[in-house]
């Protein structure tokens, strides 16, 4: 039983992580070298251990060489309970479907979907890229990254985060690549720019389960919110 739910948490990882691939290839091309949006889907695919033939096949449907469904991008915006608010990025083959499923999670969850906008400006899009911390260290990052676009640095938990513009992604992470600073991850996220704190065990487990629940869906790809649960309040959920 066990094995069985890991298989089928993996391949549901597999078929985002192929969304991902299929959307980057078909937008900048299938030459990774050349497109760094693929670059970095196809390094989060192998973190992820995706085998190599389902990489290539992703890339080759999204440059059309291999016929397969088309999927657009597309992002719904709600409010979880205590006012926490969700951004929701998607790949979909069928809308309609796709906002059927989010609104009714949003219903049975405690929450609302909300109009395109009602919450996308309470977040910046940055480019995030995630250094582990025993691979290097904070004023090294920093020296390594200012010059190539880095706006800030931050030491959060065990990693060392560094935040630019989207359009500077690239070249930050080439910086690091250069001077051999492995990277964890690099993406473009959406960085909430004020944080509500779950300090109410039965708030948060609310909201945990409606964010858990989003990310459950196929189409969904991630999921943004702007809260924080403080560890004594993790610990009690975790009991």
């Amino acid at each position: 039983m066990r094995k069985g739910k890991q298989d089928a948490v993996r391949g549901k990882l597999f078929t985002k992580l192929a969304r991902e691939i299929i959307v980057a290839a078909k937008d900048g091309g299938g030459n990774p070298d050349s497109n760094l949006r693929l670059r970095l889907c196809i390094q989060k695919a192998r973190e992820n251990s995706m085998p190599a033939d389902n990489i290539k096949r992703a890339i080759a449907r999204g440059t059309g060489e291999i016929e397969g469904v088309t999927y657009e991008e597309t992002s719904y915006e709600g409010y979880a309970p205590a006012g926490v608010a969700v951004l929701v990025k998607c790949l979909t083959d069928n809308r309609n479907r796709t906002v059927a499923e989010i609104r009714n999670i949003f219903s049975k969850r405690g929450g609302n979907l909300g109009e395109t906008g009602c919450v996308s400006w309470m977040f910046d899009q940055r480019g995030v890229i995630q250094i582990a911390a025993d691979k290097s260290d904070e004023e090294t990052v920093m020296m390594t990254t200012l010059d190539a676009g880095a706006e800030d640095i931050k030491v959060e938990d065990d990693s060392i985060n560094v935040y630019c513009q989207p359009s500077d992604l690239t070249a930050v992470k080439e910086a690091l690549d250069a001077a051999g600073i492995e990277t964890e991850s690099a993406e473009v996220s959406m960085i909430p720019n004020n944080i509500i704190t779950l300090s109410d065990p039965n708030e948060a487990g609310k909201v945990l389960r409606l964010i858990d629940a989003l990310e459950e869906l196929d189409d969904v790809q991630q999921t943004y919110a702007n809260f924080d649960i403080p560890d004594e309040v993790m610990a009690q959920l975790d009991e």
